[in-house]
């Protein structure tokens, strides 16, 4: 089966579906949305078709691609799956790790796949770091941090709902979280922090979040999300310390990232990608992913990633609520195991 033989059941029509749809249509597949509001627009403006019932898409589609409000995603994808279709769903895979669990069972069960998108793991700056790590480059990582702050989206709408976007660790330093246990290995500790915090389940507006990540390996990661005021330009970043050398990267001062070793290391010459021309990270993910439903090998990133990342986030949230650290030892994260429940009373005093 080719691409253009794959319908592509798209859910949902914000933002982010338009990344997505451009994507589908670049892999020549025919697309299908539904969505509770703006899939008129949507298919008018890419030339799809639409569904007007959530069944009847899952009637007449290969898979199903989840770009719908984080909040809604276990109840659509458990739809999906019940109609036996493979899923790709946006990040945060579900809310709380319970959910995620669930959906990993459901699918195992079912005898279908589903696969989060957590994107950064195909933006080259972030492959080209994790490849090095993988090869022992700059020796056993000690130190890591990692950064993102965008122009807040809590304004308006369901983001400052915590109960509904799981907050700004949940919305955007989930992928940060990924790529710390990417990068550095399982993590045994999470303590967090966040100011101004939290009230009454609504977040603020302008907020900044600090998460220190301890791992299997010895190493530590410090993460930091903000939501900025209005017109906040968007910027990411890390700087990954080893024995033997470091790697960094901001999106806002190069078009690649520095790789800067210590004599008699073995990195041979510098990693600094020679072009900014990439394929969007977006068309990557989705041509793997397609790929690997349609039988190819696995993708780089599994249930049981995305809902590590979630069960690190919701850890994250326990221990601003409680201004403990939560040990994690108690918990399977890594593939191809599920972990089987989240109760965040793991806490180290």
């Amino acid at each position: 089966m080719s691409d253009s033989d794959l319908t592509v059941g798209l859910i949902g029509a914000g933002n982010i579906a338009h990344v997505h749809v451009a994507a589908w249509k670049a892999l020549g597949a025919r697309v299908l949305v539904h969505s509770a509001a703006g899939a008129e627009e949507l298919a008018t403006r890419y030339e799809l078709g639409i569904a007007p019932t959530l069944d009847g898409l899952l009637a007449e589609v290969d898979f199903v691609d989840i770009v719908t409000p984080s909040a809604t995603h276990k109840e659509i994808a458990l739809a999906a799956i019940k109609a036996g279709r493979d899923v790709i769903c946006e990040k945060p895979l579900t809310l709380t790790a319970g959910d995620s669990h669930e959906l990993s069972a459901a699918a195992a069960a079912a005898g279908v796949r589903i696969y989060p998108a957590h994107v950064v793991r195909y933006f080259p700056e972030y492959v080209a770091a994790h490849s090095a790590v993988v090869a022992g480059k700059i020796g056993k990582v000690a130190v890591a941090r990692f950064f993102r702050q965008a122009s807040s989206p809590a304004g308006a709408g369901w983001y400052r709902d915590v109960a509904r976007s799981g907050g700004v660790i949940m919305d955007l330093m989930v992928h940060d979280l990924d790529q710390a246990r990417w990068m550095c290995g399982e993590v045994t500790s999470v303590y967090a922090v966040q100011s101004p915090p939290t009230v009454d389940g609504i977040s603020p507006v302008n907020v900044a979040a600090h998460v220190t990540l301890t791992h299997e390996g010895g190493a530590i990661s410090n993460l930091r999300a903000t939501w900025g005021a209005t017109g906040t330009p968007f910027k990411t970043g890390f700087s990954i310390a080893g024995s033997e050398g470091v790697l960094e990267y901001a999106s806002d001062k190069d078009t690649g990232y520095d790789e800067e070793l210590q004599a008699g290391a073995t990195g041979g010459d510098l990693l600094i990608p020679s072009s900014t021309l990439y394929e969007s990270p977006y068309l990557t993910q989705l041509r793997e992913l397609a790929a690997a439903l349609k039988g190819g090998p696995e993708p780089r990133v599994v249930a049981a990633d995305g809902a590590a990342a979630v069960y690190l986030a919701e850890a994250a949230r326990e221990s601003m609520a409680t201004g403990r650290v939560v040990d994690m030892t108690q918990f399977i994260l890594s593939p191809p195991h599920h972990p089987s429940q989240f109760n965040p009373t793991g806490v180290a005093e």
